[in-house]
Order: C-alpha cells, then structure tokens, then sequence
C-alpha cells in the first residue's frame, strides 16, 4: 500500500462486529483494509481468563464507563452501561454465552420487508464460521473461527434447579441454537480449552499477518468525512493528534449500538433538530438515528440457601481461591472458568405467549453488581429478563464532541405491557424455587423480599433490582423505504448517503430472544459478504475478477 492514510475500505470499531468484517475484507489480497479501534489491545490476563469479566466490567482499562440517565421506570436509578474498551470489543468482558435466539425473531424481520433477513436465510451464516464442540451437522458447522464448547465445571445448586424448574413445567433440552430455545439446560460457552475466545482471537489475530490489513489502536473516531454526500474517510483523534484516514470505497461503521449512533450526529446524520442545538451541520436528516434502543432488563432475584456449596465462600477464602487457580493452571477447570451464568432458561410469563419471552440466567452467587464483590453467605442468583420488550429508548449527543459521552436513555419498564411481564416474572421464580427439588437447601428469598406480594409491590420491586444485561441493539435500524425511522436498508446501507454502511447490534429492527453477541456477528459475517458482492458488480471489481 503506497498511501499510509488511504484504503479501500476504513472499519471504525474493533469490537465483535469489526473483527469479522477486518478478516472478511481483507482475505482479498487486492482490498485495502484498515480497522480502527478506540479501546487498547487485548493484552491483560483478564481478557482471557473467563472469571476475569468480575475484574474487567467497571474498569476503565476495559470498559467505557458509560452511565444511563436517572431510569423513572427503575425508581429513578443511574446504571452502569458496560461496553468493551479493547479489541473485541463486548466479546472480550461479555458473558461468552452462545445463544442466536428464535427462528421468529429473523422471520419477523423478514416480515417487516427485509429481504435475507429471515431464519432460513441466516442459519447458514451463523453455521459459516462456527467450530462447535457437537460437529457440524443440520444447525452447527466445525473448524471455522467462533469456537463453542460446553462449560467446564458443573454444581449442585444448579443442578437442583433443573429438577425445581422440569418441576415447575420447564422442559430440559440439550441445545438451546436450533431455531426454538425453550427448556432448562447449561449454556454453551465461546471458550476454547478454558480460555475465553474472543472475536478477536477467533477473527482478528489470524488476518493481521496479511499485508494489506491494518490496525490501528488507541483511534477514537471523532466524525465521518464526507465529499458532498459521499464518506471518503474518518478523522481520529489519536495520541493527542487529529488525523484522516481515507476510504476509497466505503467507510465501515462498526462502533456498536451505542458508539455508532453518536458518531453518526456527530457527522451531521440524524435528527435535524437535535444536531443544530449543537451546532452540527445536518447533512441528512434522519430521525431514528440513536432512537430505538432496546435492551434486556435482567431482574436479579437472590436466595440464600444452607448446605450446598456456592461461589460466594468459595470466593472469600484465600485456600479455595488458591486451590481455583490451581486447578485452572493445571487443568483448565474449575470457577475460573466460569462465565457470568452457567445455567439458562427459556419459557413463557404466561400462556398467551406464542414462544417463550422469558431467559433465565442461573448463577450459583450473589452479588450487588458486577464489579462488587459476592455477598458473604451462600445464594444463588436467578436472574430474569424479558426477552422482546416493548419500552423503546434512546442514544443522543450531549454536545459536538466526541469525548462527551451520549445520553443513554434506556426507558425501562415504561411499557405497560414490561411491566407485566416484569411482575408475571418474579412470580414464576417464585414458583420454581418453591418446588420440592430445591426444598433441601432451605432457599430463602433475600431479594426483592417475601414482604412484596401484590402486583404494585412486585413492580415496585422489579424497578429497585431490574438492571441491565448489557444487550443494547436497534439504534441505526434497518428498514424499508416507507419507514420514516430507519436509518439503514436492508443492505446495511446508511440512507441518503454513499458509501457509508452501519454493521453491528445497531441495525437490528427488533432484540433477538437471547444474548445478542453471536447474532451481531452473523450480521457483520452478512455485511461483508453484501460489500463484497456490492464490489464485485462495480466495473473495478469486474476487471479484478477477469
């Protein structure tokens, strides 16, 4: 490459999203590529031991720091809103859990006149770069580059949740990514001998030995750079200095649900209205730009128990924690392997629900936050979220610079509909511990409290423990022509715009059912297949393939 600030293609964001579209772009020899990533490289221990998200979430070294609003719909709360500040972005502190959700969700999205979009249409993108521990076979594929195995380590306490939950009538099931995921079982884990495998690791590290893939770290995208109404390049602030990075075909962006949407204002795209109060040019106006947020509200309920072993002692004693790492050193077993929850659930708040709209994370400890340290007694954690929220959020620029973090405005339980279900949800915990499998560990409920008993009191409660599972999508949606709100098509294009394309959690019209890592890079690995195919029609690309 002869011009050190000139590409083909400029990816802003390495994170899930961008790593895939880096390895993709760039396996052409003849496609010029550079990634660009705001955070550091991933070069802590705790990016790749799995119990290591307890020390990166809420550390400025590996996440941004972001803060909600005060929530009126969570008593008036601030939360923390984690998002990863490294290469891999979310996938190197997230929860490692494998989950693509229901056929529903990619069929609705078809529905909604996005063409490739639906469950028949995806599922072999999601089997093109996996390498699952099961093999391929109808819904799973091997030796590609996002690694699943099963966990490592197993314990009673969940294992007795399984029998109060097959009680309560939740069905086992074996594999939660075959289109349905309703049933109780263990979550299959993005890990590798142990080792949390990150898209960085699975997509990133392997391209970078190509000479015409370049990274660049420490380069927070400050605007898009435009010629009229075409991207031609992204200004970074890097090291203290201002610097342009062209794009000779397209800019890439990459920055996630909430980063995209603020880079998009910050560029003059979005709401007219709120871009001149901050004195940006508008350059296209489109209004759903940092609008329809969504994100999974986990409620964490807390039960003490006696006579079973859960993490929280484990954790306090300077023995046992001796004893982990020396059976991780050793092995590649035991705690510290442990994602965040090792147990999950799908089903319904109530029968009127056509597939479940509840996920059950099961973790055997208890804590205030992540980032705190476990309570000092024996508890499990049955957290649960409600899988297809109707509350509709937002991700708006505070002022035109880009040190200033947006305004996250989730509007949780705001919907009546949420609330509901928020309630209906408490109770089926309830239910499931109340079973006769659990009985022998004499579960007592320590949060929200046995004192809350009617509707108004579970709301209430719901609001003072609800918090989030850091799955916030839809702030650049895909849409069609008629939608007054969509900010790209189904192309991924940006609307009104050349050259410029959002590829992450952003363009998500509505949440899948599930964790939502996986399903954001099977959006990037369906990205970089449509540049390329896009590429290969432009009288350049013709003449490289002749």
């Amino acid at each position: 490459m002869s011009d050190s600030t000139t590409f083909d293609y400029v990816i802003i964001g390495g994170g899930s999203a961008g790593c895939v579209l880096a390895n993709r772009l760039s396996k052409d020899p003849h496609n010029s590529v550079c990634l660009l990533e705001a955070g550091g490289r991933d070069n802590w221990i705790w990016f790749h031991i799995p119990v290591g998200y307890l020390f990166a979430i809420g550390n400025p070294r590996s996440d941004w720091m972001f803060k909600t609003e005060s929530e009126p719909g969570l008593n008036g709360r601030v939360l923390n809103y984690p998002r990863g500040k490294v290469l891999g972005g979310c996938s190197a502190i997230n929860a490692m859990i494998y989950m693509r959700g229901q056929r529903e969700d990619y069929d609705n999205w078809r529905q909604l006149g996005l063409t490739g979009w639906g469950w028949d249409d995806v599922r072999p993108i999601f089997r093109r770069h996996l390498d699952h521990y099961l093999g391929a076979g109808e819904h799973h594929g091997s030796g590609g580059e996002w690694r699943v195995e099963a966990p490592r380590m197993r314990w009673d306490i969940l294992d007795t949740f399984i029998e109060a939950a097959v009680e309560a009538g939740i069905p086992r099931t074996s594999d939660f990514n075959t289109g349905s995921n309703e049933g109780i079982s263990y979550f299959h884990v993005n890990q590798r001998n142990g080792r949390r495998w990150s898209a960085a690791r699975g997509f990133l590290k392997p391209a970078l030995t190509r000479p015409n893939l370049k990274l660049e770290i420490n380069a927070h995208a400050t605007r898009i750079l435009f010629d009229g109404r075409r991207a031609v390049g992204v200004e970074i602030l890097q090291q203290g200095q201002l610097r342009r990075i062209h794009a000779r075909k397209e800019v890439v962006l990459s920055a996630g649900a909430v980063a995209s949407p603020q880079i998009l204002q910050l560029s003059g795209i979005g709401d007219g209205v709120l871009l001149r109060q901050h004195g940006i040019e508008v350059l296209q106006h489109l209004p759903g730009v940092g609008e329809n947020l969504q994100d999974h509200l986990q409620l964490r309920p807390i039960y003490k128990v006696s006579g079973v072993r859960t993490l929280n002692e484990e954790y306090r004693s300077l023995t046992k924690k001796g004893l982990m790492a020396l059976e991780y050193a050793l092995f590649r077993r035991g705690p510290l392997t442990m994602a965040p929850s090792q147990l999950g659930a799908f089903t319904r708040s109530s029968p009127e629900y056509a597939t479940p709209n509840l996920q059950f994370h099961i973790q055997p400890l208890s804590l205030d936050k992540f980032g705190d340290e476990p309570h000092p007694f024996a508890a499990f954690t049955a957290s649960v979220c409600n899988l297809r929220p109707t509350s509709r959020g937002s991700i708006r620029i505070r002022s035109g610079s880009a040190a200033d973090a947006p305004s996250i405005r989730p509007n949780y339980l705001s919907a009546p509909e949420d609330q509901q279900v928020a309630v209906d949800s408490l109770r089926l915990v309830r239910r499931i511990v109340s079973m006769p499998a659990l009985q022998r560990y004499r579960p007592q409920e320590y949060r929200p409290g046995v004192q809350l008993q009617t509707d108004d009191e579970l709301l209430s409660g719901a609001r003072d423990i609800g918090t989030t599972i850091f799955h916030p999508v839809g702030t650049a949606k895909m849409g069609i022509e008629s939608d007054p709100m969509a900010v790209t098509d189904e192309r991924l294009r940006v609307r009104g715009i050349e050259g410029l394309r959002v590829i992450d959690a952003s363009v998500m019209p509505t949440i899948t059912s599930g964790n939502t890592n996986s399903p954001t890079l099977m959006i990037a690995e369906k990205g970089a297949a449509m540049i390329l195919e896009d590429q290969a029609r432009t009288p350049e690309g013709i003449r490289q393939s002749a």
